[in-house]
């Protein structure tokens, strides 16, 4: 047994539910009988997010890789589709999947090299604009989920949603987010979307330099995918001039990525009104300030 207990993280994270507390008691068999399947032998100690177990192994033919095991369901299999999709460009490769379990078999690539440790905030930026220009430029397969369908959603949750915000301003913001995303929403688009491409979802890679994971694929308009990239480093952003460093990172990524700006504000302002909605589904009464600050600039410069 290669682990004998699931992570803090995944218990926080499935351990809320029934069929989320039995697939954490499984897991450990369940990795016994994936690496026994596969003919895969453990080579590191285990990792993991708030979504997945990943171990690295080495195959039969002596190739390094990783397990990665996650509730199998809908969010698994759109996975497995975008990455066979992208197949390796810009990515992380798929090597084999097990519908069954949830399971994948990927290229490894260096954990310890995420691309939030290079120093220059532009640099930064830059690496993720072009792996999304990559990404992004792919036409999503059928049978992922559709940003349209997504945030049509989202505009019809907004007016029950925003009067559960106990901060007046903030119940304002949320609902100018509803009506920039109603505007943008005929144009829904069909682009295969990474839709959390951060700066610790790129690695160092031996096939490229830096390559995406952890996809969670979606069909729509490029613009969608800028937030999480936005959003990266905050700690550095909120110590300097926040405005000047949001916009200097929004124009960057909209030139780099090759999108209409006035449509990437609309679907970012899209990803603040999806957090905000969560936020109040969860209990909460406040939004998130990194996503109050990114909406606070980019509604000041609306064109």
């Amino acid at each position: 047994m290669i682990i004998d207990d699931a992570p803090a993280a995944l218990v926080a994270s499935y351990g809320r539910d029934e069929p989320g507390r039995a697939w954490l008691a499984r897991l450990p068999r369940l990795l016994d009988e994936v690496l026994e399947r596969w003919g895969l032998r453990p080579d590191g100690p285990a990792g993991n997010g708030m979504a997945a177990l990943v171990v690295p192994v080495v195959r039969a033919d002596g190739g390094r890789a990783v397990v990665r095991l996650q509730p199998a369901g809908k969010e698994s299999s759109a996975a497995v589709l975008g990455l066979r999709t992208w197949d390796g460009d810009g990515i992380v490769r798929l090597l084999d999947d097990d519908p069954g379990s949830g399971a994948m078999l990927l290229e490894r690539l260096d954990g310890a090299r995420p691309l939030g440790s290079l120093g220059d905030d532009d640099a930064v930026m830059t690496v993720l604009g072009e792996l999304l220009a990559r990404l992004v430029a792919m036409p999503a397969p059928a049978g992922l989920p559709r940003l349209a369908d997504v945030a049509a959603a989202m505009v019809a949750a907004a007016p029950a949603a925003v009067p559960r915000l106990s901060d007046a301003a903030e119940r304002g913001m949320v609902g100018r987010c509803a009506d920039a995303v109603a505007e943008v929403l005929p144009d829904a688009g069909d682009r295969l979307l990474h839709w959390d491409l951060h700066d610790e979802n790129v690695l160092a890679g031996d096939r490229e330099p830096w390559l995406a994971i952890d996809p969670v694929p979606l069909a729509g308009d490029p613009g969608f995918d800028l937030w999480p990239a936005l959003n990266s480093r905050w700690s550095a952003v909120v110590a300097g001039d926040v405005e000047r460093v949001v916009l200097r990172r929004f124009d960057l990524l909209t030139e780099v990525v090759g999108v209409d700006r006035g449509a990437a504000v609309g679907w970012t302002l899209g990803r603040v009104l999806q957090n905000a909605l969560w936020e109040v589904e969860d209990g909460k009464t406040a939004l998130d300030p990194a996503d109050v600050a990114l909406a606070t600039v980019l509604l000041r410069h609306r064109a």
